[in-house]
């Protein structure tokens, strides 16, 4: 075998603007020589792309995102896995699954490994899935069926929102799972029947994409009309990230205080976030801006003051691993402000390098954002730290080389 064989990453999108962290270290495996095949179970949606997109040079294959559109495609991989014993010896645990998880979408990744077994990338030897709900469910029947090993990587929806069983089984299934904080890792390791197959990996920055800002944030400090502090939040408009608690916070501010609210993002709950700021009086200083590539996002770290980001455990157990736009703001000496949830806390040391208040608190992040108005020393003072912590800690090159050394134990370990 090669001593890098080919890796066919298993990802439920791509390219998705959200995912860069993603997109960053398939971009490393490449540039350590390793050869990837990138299979993607939809079809982008996002109408940019990151300039990290266009550098990843490895193919794109996209299976079936829904059985019916394509049903030759999926009855031509069913016959050709008809003959193989590995076939039916595959039903077996996802007949198992399916009584636990009765629902159509287990019939569709079951079809969606079909196709990629009967379609496998050529030379490819490994499979590894980014994320252990839906992506390590195709990725695990096709390694079944197909007899290629696998391993895979958790973040954090995918985590919170899978039931015990499962996560269970696919930590049994797969070869090592690596995750990105230490609440997923240690939850993970307490499903695991072999806690040294699992692994804490923090997903690091692209520095070279985030250099060291050279000027000066600004001093403003709320008092001038014209001259408002401007604080920014970057994330998707959906419920675990607390758009709604910022804005109720953003409302609770003191009435003599000039500010401005910038948010970057496209999302479901982007219309009545708009509607909430209308009724609680704010849409005059708010700027909706949508989606955005990593350059544009990168001038609005460097033009605002403050950055915030409300995050909490959503209804359904979804929640924020550690999210990487805190990471980047952090490594612009931004002074960021966000809540302790999930593994915020292991980026933002409270009153060190950013500030920390509890989650569902408008009164709380108000206050917060109320301190860092007024007092831009002690901007400039957490900034600092902040970014001394991320060029530090979070280099992209730490984790990427993590994650290489995983992989090169299972080419030394193979015949």
């Amino acid at each position: 075998m090669s001593p890098k064989p080919k890796i066919a990453v298993v990802l439920k999108g791509y390219p998705r603007l959200s995912e860069t962290f993603i997109a960053q270290e398939l971009l490393g495996l490449e540039r350590a020589g390793h050869e990837l095949v990138l299979i993607a179970l939809r079809r982008p949606t996002d109408g940019k792309r990151h300039p990290v997109h266009d550098e990843i040079r490895a193919p794109v294959h996209y299976l079936p995102e829904y059985l019916h559109e394509e049903p030759w495609r999926v009855l031509r991989a069913l016959a050709r896995a008809v003959a193989k014993r590995s076939f039916w010896r595959m039903l077996r645990p996802f007949f198992r699954d399916l009584a636990r998880d009765r629902s159509r979408n287990r019939f569709r990744r079951l079809g969606q490994a079909l196709v990629l077994a009967a379609e496998w990338p050529d030379d490819a030897s490994w499979l590894h899935a980014h994320f252990i709900h839906t992506p390590a469910s195709v990725t695990s029947y096709a390694s079944m069926i197909s007899g290629i090993p696998w391993t895979c990587s958790a973040h954090a929806k995918d985590i919170w929102t899978s039931q015990d069983w499962e996560l269970s089984d696919k930590l049994g299934r797969a070869r090592w799972t690596v995750t990105c904080t230490r609440s997923g890792y240690e939850h993970l390791r307490d499903l695991s029947s072999d806690k040294t197959r699992v692994h804490l990996s923090y997903h690091g920055l692209d520095l070279d994409r985030f250099p060291s800002f050279d000027g000066e944030h600004s001093r403003r400090d709320g008092s001038v009309p014209d001259d408002p502090v401007r604080i920014v939040s970057v994330g998707r408009a959906v419920s675990k990230k607390g758009y709604d608690i910022l804005l109720k916070a953003l409302s609770l501010l003191p009435a003599d205080l000039s500010w401005r609210f910038d948010h970057i993002g496209a999302g479901e709950l982007t219309g009545k976030l708009q509607v909430l700021a209308g009724e609680l009086g704010l849409e005059d200083r708010i700027g909706w801006h949508g989606a955005l590539d990593q350059k544009e996002v990168l001038s609005r770290y460097r033009e605002a003051d403050i950055f915030a980001l409300a995050s909490r455990v959503a209804a359904n157990g979804d929640r924020d691993g550690l999210p990487n736009v805190l990471v980047e703001a952090s490594s612009q000496r931004l002074a960021c402000i966000s809540t302790a949830v999930s593994g915020i806390p292991e980026l933002i040391d409270d009153g060190h390098n950013g500030m920390l208040v509890p989650p569902e608190s408008p009164t709380a992040l108000a206050a917060a954002m109320e301190r860092l108005i007024r007092d831009p020393d002690l901007r400039r003072r957490l900034g600092d730290a902040a970014e001394r912590r991320v060029r530090a800690d979070f280099d992209h090159h730490s984790s990427v080389g993590q994650l290489i050394g995983l992989f090169e134990s299972e080419w030394r370990r193979s015949p």
